[in-house]
């Protein structure tokens, strides 16, 4: 197993994880749907196009997992990590999100910043493990018109319709 950078040439090989993690995304919502592959390829020449950093980890000449970085000086957010599900509990995450948090210690700085669907419970355990336990920010938007929102978070004295 080996952690490489992604480059344009890579996008066809990669283009199936990134679709597949947009569609892990939408089934915490409770969206089923099917991987498109052709706008995971699109998706990974946009941060490649904007410099974002990406990785994937690959073994015996197939990807399994890809990581995704944005910097935005002077943090480094993890914009996707993903691993194929036969592959998890391997140590590929944390292979990948060792790579992000080597590229933040060579900004200069300790912590990597993560955007983490709050349904997203491996990925919260994955962080917590890695001792990120300090929540930063919440999104907070209007209904969608026809939205069925079914659920609620507290956050401190509020509470959320989810």
């Amino acid at each position: 197993m080996k952690i490489i950078k992604i480059s344009n040439t890579d996008a066809d090989r990669i283009a199936s994880l990134a679709a597949a993690f947009r569609t892990q995304l939408k089934s915490y919502k409770g969206i089923q749907s099917q991987p498109d592959i052709n706008a995971g390829k699109e998706e990974i020449l946009e941060f490649l196009e904007s410099g974002f950093p990406v990785y994937a980890a690959e073994d015996q000449g197939d990807f399994v997992g890809y990581i995704v970085c944005r910097i935005d000086e002077p943090c480094l957010w993890v914009e996707h990590i993903f691993v194929r599900e036969d592959c998890r509990r391997k140590g590929i995450a944390t292979m990948l999100f060792n790579k992000a948090e080597e590229i933040a210690a060579s900004m200069g700085e300790d912590t990597v910043y993560n955007f983490v669907h709050p349904n997203n419970e491996n990925m919260i355990r994955f962080l917590r493990t890695k001792g990120y336990t300090v929540l930063n920010m919440i999104e907070i938007r209007k209904p969608y018109a026809g939205e069925n929102l079914t659920t609620t978070i507290p956050v401190g004295k509020e509470v959320f319709d989810y």
